[in-house]
């Protein structure tokens, strides 16, 4: 028999569903618990979190963010549904805690939960919190945060991290080598990264003697990107197009420099592996999180950051990487400053301050 009923509320990116399932797995280990998902059908919930072994219940409801007014207008109206299919789910498995890991699900989800008193906790990735953590911040008895910037948001927060492979932890740096330049668009692949890249990649190989690149592309785009840089006239035996990279502590391990995106799960893997980064924010991401998470970065030394409109000036792309890839210093220093905001123990700590505010409820 299970300690304690936790009830997990939100999805839709691997960036909200990946650290639910190790917060999941550390309440089972850690504190016996029945652990409870509740998503969307819209959600890469719907299949990651049978595949981990959990159960997973749906409730209907959209976007709010960066919609249309139809769209949204249409979600307003679901929303009252919604909230009474959490509150059904809630009378039914009787949760001791609900966590919130925002997204879709999450603000019904937690709104019903706060209806019923029970305990709730928010969990948030990002230096920006999105709309639902926004909404329900300052009434939830507790919140874990992974930027400092973000606690103004919530009540009772505290910076644990976001929970990360223990893998990230455990790389060496490079060996002082030829210099070799990650390219990292998240699972689908960067579209300005794809369409840039290729441009400049015969300078930036003459610039930078010995350079080897290995660019993710994203399925969708790989045919493209290849035929890209085949067209650049660039040396085939220094670059490297995949569609999808399976094994990312591995490949992490062997970049002196990382070219991505800045969301809240890539942000937390650089620094857990300590890789200095030229962040690229994704310009139509929801609340300019992605901005928020750059910024946070550059501000601890570990990363350079370029808005996406500046990787269309002359030079300035190729520029930047040249000026990083030909310091390797610099790039040790970066390094040194991303790993001071890696947090090992992310996952663990999240689900001991919920299983504390589980058993306070119930006593």
């Amino acid at each position: 028999m299970s300690d304690l009923r936790i009830l997990i509320v939100g999805g839709g990116t691997g960036g909200h569903i990946i650290p639910a399932l190790a917060i999941a797995y550390e309440l089972q280990i850690r504190h016996n618990a029945d652990v409870l998902f509740v998503g969307t059908p819209r959600g890469l919930e719907i299949r990651l979190v049978p595949e981990a072994g959990f159960r997973l219940r749906l409730i209907s409801v959209g976007p709010l963010k960066n919609v249309s007014w139809l769209t949204r207008l249409k979600t307003f109206l679901q929303l009252p549904g919604s909230i009474r299919q959490c509150k059904r789910l809630i009378r039914e498995f009787r949760p001791d805690a609900v966590l919130g890991v925002g997204g879709y699900a999450s603000g019904p989800g937690m709104a019903a939960a706060l209806m019923m008193k029970v305990p709730t906790m928010a969990f948030e990735p990002n230096a920006m919190p999105g709309f639902a953590n926004r909404l329900v911040g300052k009434r939830v008895q507790a919140a874990a945060v992974n930027f400092p910037a973000a606690r103004r948001w919530f009540r009772n927060a505290e910076v644990t991290g976001i929970p990360v492979r223990p893998k990230f932890f455990q790389l060496e740096q490079p060996a002082r080598t030829a210099p070799h330049l990650l390219v990292f668009g998240g699972s689908q692949g960067a579209r300005t990264f794809n369409a840039h890249l290729p441009k400049i990649m015969s300078a930036l190989l003459d610039a930078v003697p010995g350079l080897t690149v290995l660019h993710q592309s994203g399925a969708r785009h790989f045919e493209t990107t290849v035929a890209a840089y085949q067209a650049s006239g660039a040396d085939p035996e220094h670059w490297q197009v995949c569609a999808f990279l399976d094994d990312m502590p591995e490949r992490f391990a062997k970049a002196h420099l990382v070219l991505a995106r800045s969301g809240a799960s890539t942000v937390a893997e650089l620094a857990a592996a300590g890789k200095p980064a030229l962040l690229v924010p994704f310009a139509a991401a929801a609340d300019q999180h992605q901005r928020a998470n750059a910024e946070a970065m550059v501000a601890a030394g570990a990363a350079v950051m370029l808005q996406e409109r500046e990787l269309d000036e002359p030079g300035r792309l190729l520029g930047t990487l040249v000026e990083l890839l030909k310091d390797p210093q610099r790039l040790s220093a970066m390094s040194t400053a991303a790993r001071s905001q890696a947090h090992p123990t992310a996952a663990e700590r999240i689900a001991d301050r919920l299983g504390g505010l589980a058993r306070a409820s119930g006593q």
